[in-house]
Order: structure tokens, then C-alpha cells, then sequence
């Protein structure tokens, strides 16, 4: 997944991730660190969606092997992002499978919460980590993979190993379930994205 750099939704700071996934291969920590900057909010944030408490124990592992990987890696900035994420989905899947929750959240109710968040106003990490644990898992990880790791659709089927209409059926899905869940006037795709930014 990822490695041979297929094409992927291109994002401002791709340019800059291809450049520190290069350099980070002959030894630059700084651009390891810089390599970090970039991919692990997004990361955390798919992390945070899909199993919750333990998100950040699990990013670290993923690092930790990232780092070990890392001169192995063939692919661009895109294709980074999506090795690196494989890396996190199997670790995630480990994770909820040792802790029995493997099917987390796939039967819980979407009824809206007592409050919603007003337009216009930013969502917190705690909001938006608390909605999308309200998707069944299908549905948390396409959007989270499409708005907080920034995989295009081809990407994340590669990923998940689903059709692109599996997955794009999945993401719509996921974003129709959180309109409900969220006032009428908000954009949806800012749960993810919130999911997705440094705290």
C-alpha cells in the first residue's frame, strides 16, 4: 500500500513530505521530525476516531516502525501517507481486537445529542472524537481516512481492500449520518479535519 506512489488527492504540503521522506532516507532527523509534523495529526486523528483512549500509545508504535521501515519505503508523498497509514489500520485492528471491540460502535444509536454545536463555531477534539465514535466503525474510518488522513478514494480501497465504490459509498454514508448528528448549517468534513489537527 502506498509504495509504489499511486496517484492520490494532492495536498499543499505533498511537495514538502516527498522532499523529507527523501532526506529522512539518508538519515536527516531533521527532516524525520519534519516527516512527523506533517503525516501524524492526521494519523492521530484517524486514531482517535476509530479507537479512541490508547490512540496516541498506538501512533507512537506506529513511528516506532515507521522509523525501522522507513528504508524500505519506495513511493512519493502520497504514497507515504497511505504506508503509513496501512501501518496505523493494523495496528488500530490489533488493538481493538486484543480489547474485544472489533465491531465498536456498529449498533449504536444516531440520534442527534442533546446539543448541538452552534454554526460556525470550532469543534474540539473531545466534539469530534465523541461523533464519530457515533458512526459504525465502516463509516468512522472512510471519512477519517478521506478527510483526516487526506487518502483519495483509490487510496483508501487499496488500504481497506474494498472497491472504490465501497469506499465512496461508505464515506458519503458516514458524512450524511454526522449531518444528522450535527446542526443543520455545519460542515460535516470539519469533524474530521478536526480529528486531524495538532493539539
Amino acid at each position: 500500500m502506498g509504495r509504489r506512489g499511486h496517484a492520490q488527492r494532492v495536498s499543499a504540503d505533498d511537495p514538502a513530505l516527498e522532499t523529507a521522506v527523501a532526506q529522512a532516507q539518508d538519515g536527516d532527523e531533521t527532516a524525520f521530525a519534519a516527516l512527523y509534523r506533517l503525516v501524524q495529526p492526521g494519523l492521530l486523528g484517524y486514531l482517535r476516531g476509530i479507537v479512541g483512549d490508547g490512540a496516541e500509545d498506538i501512533a507512537s508504535a506506529v513511528w516506532r516502525e515507521v522509523a525501522r521501515e522507513l528504508p524500505r519505503f519506495r513511493g512519493d508523498g502520497p504514497g507515504f501517507r497511505g504506508w503509513t497509514a496501512s501501518i496505523a489500520r493494523r495496528h488500530a485492528l490489533g488493538h481493538l481486537r486484543r480489547r474485544g471491540a472489533s465491531s465498536r460502535s456498529s449498533g449504536r444509536s444516531l440520534a442527534p445529542p442533546a446539543a448541538h454545536t452552534p454554526y460556525g463555531a470550532t469543534l474540539s477534539v473531545e466534539t469530534a472524537q465523541a461523533l464519530v465514535a457515533r458512526l459504525p466503525r465502516a463509516q468512522a474510518e472512510a471519512v477519517l481516512l478521506r478527510h483526516a488522513v487526506r487518502l483519495d478514494e483509490p487510496a483508501v480501497a487499496r488500504l481497506i481492500r474494498r472497491p472504490r465504490s465501497v469506499v465512496r459509498v461508505r464515506a458519503r454514508r458516514g458524512l450524511r449520518n454526522l449531518a444528522r448528528l450535527l446542526a443543520p448549517d455545519d460542515v460535516t468534513h470539519d469533524v474530521a479535519r478536526t480529528l486531524g489537527e495538532p493539539r
